[in-house]
């Protein structure tokens, strides 16, 4: 939530002429990260859950690249949009963790064997 109140304050400096373009695919992404983890969570199987949490890392990952894009654009300042940088990589970083551990528990266990 905290990605998604730091980009729509950072898509409000965005030029006029940014406003329904990039600004607006910023802003969807954005909200997409926390809005698929909330959409996974509601799901009964650990399969379902484990989907709608890589595809709220590819809404992180493409994120990142439209505020890259603003970036090298010098669309607006340097330094609050590389702080916004490095919290959108630290959370596709929690996601990846996240997804990993899912993954684990939906592997299925090898009985230990008999003696």
């Amino acid at each position: 939530m905290k990605i998604v109140k730091s980009v729509y304050a950072l898509s409000s400096q965005l030029p006029d002429h940014e406003k329904f373009g990039l600004a607006s695919q910023i802003n969807r992404a954005a909200v997409s990260i926390p809005s698929n983890i909330a959409e996974g969570c509601a799901k009964s199987s650990e399969k379902d859950f484990k989907r709608f949490l890589e595809i709220s890392l590819g809404s992180a990952f493409e994120l990142e690249t439209q505020l890259l894009v603003v970036l090298d654009l010098d669309l607006v300042e340097k330094e609050k949009l590389q702080e916004l940088l490095a919290l959108v990589q630290t959370e596709q970083k929690k996601l990846g963790s996240f997804i990993s551990s899912v993954k684990k528990r939906l592997m299925p266990k090898t009985p230990k064997p008999k003696s």
